[in-house]
C-alpha cells in the first residue's frame, strides 16, 4: 500500500511521523522578527522556504494528535485539522526565552494584550475592535465556546429554545450543546457552484443562539457580509446569541477579506453577538490552548467572566500569553508565507481533484470532497481511501447530516510531502 518514504514510526508515539529530517531543516530562527503586518502581500518563488515549508518536517516523538490517528506505518493522515508545517520563529524563541527564567507561578492578565488583539484586528483585517470588547481566556476555543453555551443556558428563560448551526458544520458543535444540556436544530446549508449558500428560509423561532464557523468548516466557504450582517439583527430580534467561531478567519486566502462578525454587525445589534478566536489555527500552536472572546456587551461579559471564575479559570496565564504576544506582534510575515504556500497547495489539489471538490476553499487549508466523484462508496469511503492510497481523512458523517458521502482532507503539509499525496491519489 505504501512504497514510498513514509514508513517509520515512533515507539514513544505509534504512528506519529514519517519524515526523516532535523525540525530545523530549512528554517531561519531570525526570519519572522519583523512585525510588519501588511495583509496578503505578493510572495516571490520560495517565499515559504525560508520558514521551512518546502522542507519535510519531522514530528517523531512530539506526542501529535494528528500522527496518532495513522492507522498503520507509511500511512499520511490529513484528517486532523492540525498542520505538518513548523511553527512561527518569533513563538519558539518567546517560549525558550521566558522558559529561561524559572518563575512559572501564577500571573495576572495583561491588559495591553487586549490592545495587541484590537491592532491585529485593524492591521490584517481593517476594522476597529474596542479592547474593552477582549477577553484573553487560557483554553482554546473549544472549551470558550462551551463556557459561552453554560453562560447562554444559565441565562435562557426559554430552556427548550434551542441552539442552531447549519449542516454540514464542525462537529464540535453538536457535541458541546450535549454537553451543556441545550437542545440543538441543524439547518441544511444550499450548495451551489461556488460553495455553499446560507439555509433558505427565515429561521425558526425561538431559539437561544446560533452556532457558525466563519469560514465555514469544512468548506472553506467565506460568508458574505450581509449574510453575517443579517444574522445578528435576526438574533438581537429574536433575543438570540450569534457566535462566529473565526479560528480559520486570519488564514483567508490572498484576494479575499475576512468579514469579522462583531464589526459586520450593525451597531444597534452587537450586543447580540460574540466572535471567537485564537491564534492556535493560524500559527499552528494549538498545543498551547489559548483564545480570546470578542463580546460587545457588556453583560454578557461579566456573566461569562462569572462562568470563567465558577469552574476555577481566569484571563490571562503564563504561556497563553507568551504565545499570544509573540504571534500577534512577530508573525505576520510568517502568516503571510503560509497563506501563499496554502493556496498554492490549494490550486494544485483542486486541478487533481476536479469536480469532487465540493466546494474550492477560500480560507484555511481544509478540503472537502465528494466520495462517490472520487471513485469511493458514499459509506466506507474513508476507509477505502485509506486503504487504496494510504491516506486518512475525516469522515463526512462527523460534519452532521449534511456531510454524509463526504471527506474533508487537510492539506498543510510540506512540498514533498504534497507531490507523495498527489502521487498516491492516481490510485483512485
Amino acid at each position: 500500500m505504501t512504497d514510498d518514504r513514509f514508513q517509520r514510526t515512533d515507539f514513544n508515539f505509534r504512528h506519529l511521523s514519517a519524515v526523516s529530517c532535523s525540525p530545523d531543516s530549512g528554517s531561519d530562527p531570525d526570519s519572522g522578527r519583523d512585525p510588519g503586518r501588511n495583509p496578503h502581500p505578493g510572495s516571490g518563488p520560495g517565499s515559504g522556504s525560508a520558514f521551512g515549508f518546502d522542507a519535510p518536517f519531522d514530528r517523531t516523538g512530539t506526542g501529535s494528535s494528528k500522527w496518532a490517528r495513522a492507522a498503520a506505518p507509511g500511512v499520511i493522515p490529513m484528517g486532523l485539522a492540525d498542520m505538518d508545517l513548523p511553527g512561527p520563529p518569533a513563538v519558539a524563541e518567546a517560549l525558550a526565552r521566558r522558559a529561561r527564567h524559572p518563575a512559572y507561578g501564577y500571573t495576572v492578565c495583561d491588559p495591553a494584550g487586549r490592545t495587541l488583539v484590537a491592532d491585529w484586528y485593524r492591521a490584517r483585517h481593517g476594522v476597529e475592535v474596542d479592547p474593552d470588547w477582549v477577553l484573553l481566556l487560557p483554553c482554546g476555543p473549544r472549551t470558550a465556546l462551551r463556557l459561552l453555551l453554560e453562560t447562554v443556558r444559565t441565562g435562557t428563560a426559554d430552556q427548550q429554545a434551542p441552539v442552531l448551526f447549519p449542516t454540514p458544520e464542525w462537529g464540535g458543535f453538536a457535541q458541546l450543546c450535549r454537553a451543556a444540556g441545550l437542545p440543538y436544530r441543524e439547518l441544511p446549508l444550499r450548495p451551489s457552484p461556488t460553495g455553499y449558500r446560507s439555509p433558505g428560509g427565515p429561521l425558526p423561532r425561538p431559539a437561544s443562539a446560533v452556532l457558525l464557523s466563519n469560514p465555514h468548516n469544512p468548506s472553506g466557504t467565506v460568508w458574505h457580509t450581509g449574510y453575517l450582517s443579517g444574522l445578528a439583527g435576526w438574533a438581537a430580534e429574536a433575543g438570540a446569541l450569534l457566535v462566529s467561531d473565526e479560528v480559520h478567519g486570519d488564514l483567508t486566502h490572498p484576494g479575499r477579506a475576512h468579514p469579522v462578525a462583531v464589526t459586520t454587525a450593525d451597531p444597534a445589534h452587537r450586543h447580540a453577538v460574540v466572535t471567537l478566536n485564537s491564534v492556535g489555527k493560524t500559527f499552528n500552536c494549538s498545543g498551547i490552548p489559548s483564545s480570546w472572546a470578542l463580546v460587545p456587551d457588556p453583560a454578557l461579559r461579566a456573566r461569562l467572566t462569572d462562568t470563567l471564575a465558577g469552574y476555577g479559570l481566569w484571563e490571562g496565564g503564563l504561556l497563553e500569553q507568551t504565545v499570544q504576544r509573540a504571534a500577534l506582534g512577530e508573525g505576520g510575515p510568517w502568516l503571510d508565507a503560509l497563506l501563499a504556500h496554502l493556496a498554492a497547495a490549494r490550486a494544485r489539489l483542486t486541478e487533481r481533484l476536479g469536480p469532487a471538490v465540493r466546494s474550492v476553499p477560500r480560507a484555511s487549508y481544509l478540503l472537502w470532497l465528494d466520495a462517490a466523484a472520487l471513485g469511493l462508496p458514499p459509506t466506507g469511503a474513508r476507509a477505502a481511501l485509506l486503504e487504496r492510497c494510504g491516506l486518512e481523512a475525516s469522515d463526512g458523517a462527523e460534519f452532521g447530516p449534511g456531510g454524509a458521502g463526504s471527506l474533508r482532507l487537510n492539506y498543510a503539509l510540506p512540498g514533498p510531502v504534497l507531490d507523495t499525496v498527489l502521487q498516491r491519489l492516481d490510485r483512485l
